[in-house]
């Protein structure tokens, strides 16, 4: 059987090797979003281990007991609140500054 020139042309060539770029452009892009997302839970993790850091640096709960645990949650679960509140603050006032500035475009 012989194969026409059609097939080996280099329109059929460059067809072939989208085909292929395109199949690893979509493997890559997933794990990408598998990194990214790998990445966002690293940084939740520190923020996570920083806070409660700094949440029980001064003081002293006694995570012996179902109380001091219950005393602890509580304490750290009213900073993270606290924490979340003051982010949702930030990104209001900021979503409503004037971020255009002050024009002085003529014409």
């Amino acid at each position: 059987m012989m194969f026409g020139g059609s097939v080996f042309s280099g329109a059929g060539l460059l067809v072939v090797s989208a085909i292929i770029i395109l199949i690893w452009v979509i493997i890559e892009l997933k794990r990408f979003r598998h990194k990214i997302f790998a990445i966002f839970l690293m940084i939740l993790v520190l923020v996570f281990y920083f806070g409660a850091v700094k949440v029980f640096g001064d003081a002293q709960y006694d995570f012996s007991t179902p109380s001091g645990v219950i005393d602890g949650a509580k304490v750290y679960f009213s900073w993270l609140g606290s924490l979340f509140v003051n982010v949702k603050d930030i990104t209001t006032h900021a979503i409503q500054k004037d971020w255009g500035g002050n024009s002085t475009r003529t014409g």
